[in-house]
C-alpha cells in the first residue's frame, strides 16, 4: 500500500511517498481502509524536528493523527459487527497518512449517516478539543470572550460553540480571509493582533508566543485564559506570579489531551452535532494522499483557513472521484 513518510527532519520535502506491506489488525485493533485522513498542524511541526527530545519517532515514520475511512478486517476480541461500518478513529502513534491503518477498538468512532467522511475527518480531532475547551469555561450569555487564531480550524469551532453558548466572541486573526471565515462561524468582532483591546473575561489561545502573552494581559480579575495553540513555536509567554496576583485561572494542553473513553464520548456529541446542523468544519485544502507536502506548506505559511485534508481513495467511503483543489 502506498503512504506518505517522514523521510529526515526537514520542510515539507521531506514527504515522500512509498509503499510498505498492509498492516494486519492485532488484538483489540481494527485495519480501516482510509478515505480522507486529518493533517494536524503538530504534523508539520513533528515533521520539521520540533518535540525531537521527547517524542519517540525518529525518521523514517509515518505522520498523522486521524483518519475516517470503512473497517475492512478486526483483530482478535473485536466485534466483528464494526466490519463494514464507516469510522472516524484517532491514531494516537501515528501512521495516518496512508492507504490503511491499523486502529485501536477504544479509539473508533461511527460516523453518522448525516455526516460525510470529509466533515468527519475534520471534526474528528477538533470537536472534541473545542467541546471540551468551550465547556470548561463554563460561559455564561453575554460573557467577552477573546479567540486568537480564529480562522484556524480548532479557533473556528471555538467561535460557533462559544456564539452558541450566548458568549460576545471576538475572533482574532492575521489574515483578511480567516476573519471573514470567524465572522462567518459567528464572531461577533474581527480584529487583527495589532488591535487587541479588553478587558475580556475568556481568552481561548490557539497562537501562544507573544500574541498569547499579549491576549493574557486583556483579562481581568478572575479571567480564564486557556493555553492550547502553539503555531508560533511556544506556548503564550505568560507570568504565572502575575496570573496568580490577578486571580487568572490558566489552563494548558491538558484541557485538549484525553482518555480513551473521553475522546470517544467527546468525538461522537461532536459527530452528532454536525448531524444535526450545529457543528461545522471549514475546509480549506483537500488534496490527493501524494500531495501531502502542499498541505503542510499551506500549514506553516499560516495562510489556511480551516482544516487541511488527505483524500486517499473513493473505495472506502465517500472521499473522492476526482482530486479536489484548495477552495
Amino acid at each position: 500500500m502506498r503512504v506518505v513518510e517522514v523521510t529526515k527532519y526537514g520542510g515539507p520535502e521531506v514527504l515522500r511517498v512509498t509503499r510498505t506491506p498492509e498492516p494486519v489488525a492485532g488484538p483489540g485493533q481494527v485495519v480501516i481502509g482510509v478515505s480522507v485522513v486529518d493533517v494536524m498542524s503538530i504534523d508539520a511541526q513533528l515533521r520539521a524536528g520540533w518535540g525531537r527530545d521527547w517524542l519517540p519517532a525518529e525518521p523514517p515514520f509515518v505522520p498523522g493523527t486521524g483518519v475516517a475511512g470503512l473497517v475492512v478486517s478486526v483483530g482478535d476480541g473485536v466485534d466483528t459487527s464494526w466490519m463494514g461500518r464507516r469510522v472516524a478513529a484517532l491514531l494516537p502513534g501515528g501512521g495516518a497518512y496512508a492507504e490503511r491503518a491499523v486502529a485501536g477498538v477504544e479509539t473508533l468512532v461511527e460516523v453518522p449517516d448525516e455526516v460525510s467522511s470529509r466533515q468527519a475527518a475534520a471534526l474528528l480531532q477538533v470537536g472534541p478539543a473545542a467541546l471540551s475547551l468551550v465547556g470548561a469555561a463554563e460561559l455564561k450569555p453575554g460573557a467577552k470572550v477573546l479567540v486568537t487564531g480564529g480562522g484556524g480550524a480548532l479557533g473556528l469551532a471555538v467561535v460557533r460553540l462559544a456564539r452558541a453558548a450566548g458568549a460576545h466572541v471576538t475572533a482574532a486573526a492575521h489574515d483578511p480571509a480567516k476573519r471573514r471565515a470567524a465572522s462567518a462561524a459567528g464572531a461577533d468582532v474581527v480584529i487583527g493582533y495589532q488591535e487587541f483591546a479588553g478587558p475580556v473575561e475568556v481568552v481561548f489561545d490557539g497562537v501562544g508566543g507573544e500574541v498569547g502573552g499579549a491576549a493574557f494581559e486583556l483579562l481581568g480579575p478572575g479571567g480564564r485564559f486557556f493555553a492550547y495553540g502553539v503555531p508560533s513555536g511556544s506556548v503564550a509567554l505568560i507570568d504565572p506570579a502575575e496570573a496568580a496576583r490577578r486571580g487568572v485561572r490558566v489552563v494548558g494542553m491538558e484541557q485538549v489531551q484525553f482518555a480513551p473513553d473521553t475522546f470517544r464520548e467527546l468525538a461522537g456529541q461532536a459527530l452528532r452535532e454536525a448531524a444535526a446542523g450545529r457543528l461545522v468544519a471549514e475546509i480549506g485544502l483537500e488534496v490527493p494522499l501524494e500531495r501531502a507536502a502542499e498541505a503542510h506548506a499551506a500549514l506553516e505559511g499560516r495562510r489556511l483557513v480551516g482544516k487541511a485534508l488527505l483524500l486517499v481513495s473513493d473505495q472506502h467511503g465517500d472521499a473522492i472521484a476526482a482530486p479536489s483543489l484548495p477552495r
